[in-house]
């Protein structure tokens, strides 16, 4: 059995249900800087970042925490539906997020880097919601991989990045420009967002997806790569890919600093999932086998660039 399959096969669909209802349902029912639970002293996104942080310590990461000022969106009450954020005026609180990092140096080349990177916040204009498939579920699969790679040794260096997307400015901004700023060169950015996320009409018919949007021609070329890890490995999923009209969302961070090796993956393209931004995107709604899947395939593209390079 070659390293990849014995990586996918560890991937725990129990452990990924599990890490999801514990960032998404109890003991932290959502992620965000201006909820704090009552009777704790810390907002459930900092409580959030410590879950993640001593996870990833305990399967011998080195951990770095980087603080980055933000501020909440505002409720937008005049609209209905999955867009009712809105800019925060300029006189509106400035919070300190973090954006969390799990870091492995490479042994044969350590100055290329791979990526993978998931907004860890809920959505910050909502009171109290979960956040699940958008993006408890990428959250948790990102820990995921990062479980099954402790103590394996990369060739390249790998960096598991928590960020947040639900507040503003997006702090994949600062995790860009510290890739720049600290001499990588990139070879990709995957950013696990909403696995699984889908219509309904999928949902009722059992079909398991993966959308990968891109926008270079490099990203591209990730995107017809993890088509073909999807056949070979026998994955199973409907994996299509997408190419957007500019950057965008996490990914976009990076493609927007100067490194256009960057994808994201996400259920479905243009996203389909109906509780997309609303109260009802909670863990049991969540499609834990379809995310099982989407999280192999993260892992099995992550492991052949880390051995073969860029494609």
């Amino acid at each position: 059995m070659d390293t990849t399959t014995a990586c996918i096969e560890c991937v725990d669909d129990n452990l990924i249900r599990a890490r999801l209802f514990h960032i998404a349902r109890d003991p932290i029912p959502c992620r965000t800087l201006v909820y704090t639970l009552p009777g704790h002293q810390k907002c459930t996104l900092h409580e959030a970042d410590d879950f993640i942080a001593q996870s990833l310590e305990g399967w011998g990461y080195s951990v770095i925490r980087e603080p980055v000022q933000v501020q909440a969106y505002r409720r937008n009450w005049d609209v209905e539906g999955h867009a009712t954020y809105a800019s925060p005026r300029p006189s509106d609180p400035w919070y300190t997020a973090y954006n969390v990092y799990g870091m492995v140096q490479g042994s044969a080349i350590p100055k290329e880097l791979i990526v993978v990177i998931s907004h860890k916040d809920s959505q910050s204009w909502m009171v109290n919601t979960a956040g699940a498939y958008d993006n408890g579920i990428g959250t948790v699969a990102n820990l995921e991989i990062a479980r099954v790679l402790q103590g394996y040794t990369p060739k390249r260096t790998l960096w598991f990045v928590f960020c947040n997307e639900e507040h503003t400015p997006w702090t994949s901004a600062v995790t860009a420009q510290r890739v720049k700023d600290e001499g990588y060169t990139l070879v990709a950015a995957l950013n696990v967002d909403s696995l699984g996320g889908r219509s309904a009409e999928d949902q009722r018919a059992g079909i398991r997806t993966n959308a990968t949007r891109f926008v270079t021609d490099e990203g591209e070329r990730i995107a017809d790569l993890m088509a073909r890890l999807n056949e070979e490995l026998g994955i199973g999923l409907r994996q299509t890919k997408h190419r957007g009209e500019f950057p965008n969302d996490d990914d976009g961070s990076f493609i927007k600093a100067g490194m256009p090796a960057a994808v994201a993956m996400v259920g479905s393209f243009p996203y389909a999932e109906p509780n997309y931004h609303l109260a009802w995107d909670v863990a049991e709604l969540v499609d834990i086998e379809n995310a099982r899947m989407a999280t192999q395939l993260a892992l099995a593209t992550l492991l052949h660039l880390d051995e073969n390079g860029p494609v």
